[in-house]
């Protein structure tokens, strides 16, 4: 079964986006900052990762950094940032920052399905043939 880490400080905002992504039959694990999800990813190895990027303690693009520079192991897991800021200079700084992804806000929850079926058609394809993910 796909894994796929939500990390968002708001929680109205995660509670939603868990039950979508639970709903279409997908495991989650949730963390409230940068700093949760990276104990997550390193307790847990999730499949996907969908960031907010404002957030307390750290950022979403501070944990991209973090996991490009000191795990690269984790170098191939898709990551999709999934913000309010909608202006096109950080959306620019996200794709630069490494992520697979960009959404903003409100959530567009049939473009994130569409988006994340791609990421794990992906991953299953690559775990098909014998590839580590």
């Amino acid at each position: 079964m796909i894994t796929i880490l939500c990390v968002e400080d708001e929680i109205d905002v995660r509670e939603l986006l868990v039950e979508e992504l639970q709903d279409a039959g997908l495991r989650v694990l949730q963390a409230t900052n940068g700093k949760e999800g990276l104990e997550q990813i390193l307790r847990h190895r999730p499949d996907i990762v969908v960031s907010d990027i404002t957030m307390p303690e750290m950022d979403g693009i501070e944990l991209l950094a973090e996991l490009q520079i000191n795990y690269p192991q984790f170098s191939n897991m898709p990551f999709i940032f999934l913000t309010a800021l909608a202006d096109r200079e950080k959306m620019l700084e996200g794709m630069r920052a490494g992520a697979d992804n960009y959404m903003t806000k409100p959530i567009d929850f049939d473009v994130l399905m569409a988006k994340i079926q791609g990421l794990v058609l992906r991953i299953e394809n690559r775990v098909a043939a014998g590839l580590e993910f």
